[in-house]
């Protein structure tokens, strides 16, 4: 069983803190396996609080922005994921967008199906080259 921790899309109530302060009891009591946790902005925080996720459990990071129509490059995703593996397994570690491409319509006018497309294409080349193809 998985979960996502949304964010936010609205700036009316969106939190400027990181993870640090729900990641204890986030990673180790509740009875999940898997986290898809939004990383696409500084809002997010550091990657210092996945040092509290056990073995076992996988997060997913959401590198990539799903409301912003640049595309990310390669080596600023594998930098992330390499700096993320400084406080985590890079097994226990998977890339995503940060939410889903429909979040809010009014917010996506720039993300065309086009961009969409690549940017998971840009998500594939770079879980292969990281990964492999497991």
């Amino acid at each position: 069983m998985g979960i996502h921790v949304c964010r936010s899309q609205d700036p009316s109530w969106q939190a400027d803190v990181g993870y640090d302060p729900i990641a204890e009891p986030l990673f180790n009591d509740m009875k999940i396996d898997s986290y898809f946790l939004e990383y696409d902005n500084a809002r997010a925080g550091t990657f210092a609080p996945l040092r509290s996720v056990p073995d076992g459990k996988f997060v997913v990071l959401g590198l990539v922005a799903s409301k912003a129509a640049a595309i990310e490059s390669a080596d600023l995703l594998k930098r992330r994921i390499e700096e993320a593996s400084r406080h985590i397994k890079l097994e226990q570690l998977g890339l995503s967008p940060q939410c889903g491409f429909a979040t809010s319509a009014a917010e996506h006018v720039v993300v065309t199906e086009d961009v969409e497309k690549a940017k998971l294409a840009r998500i594939v080349e770079v879980a292969r080259e990281v990964w492999g193809s497991r």
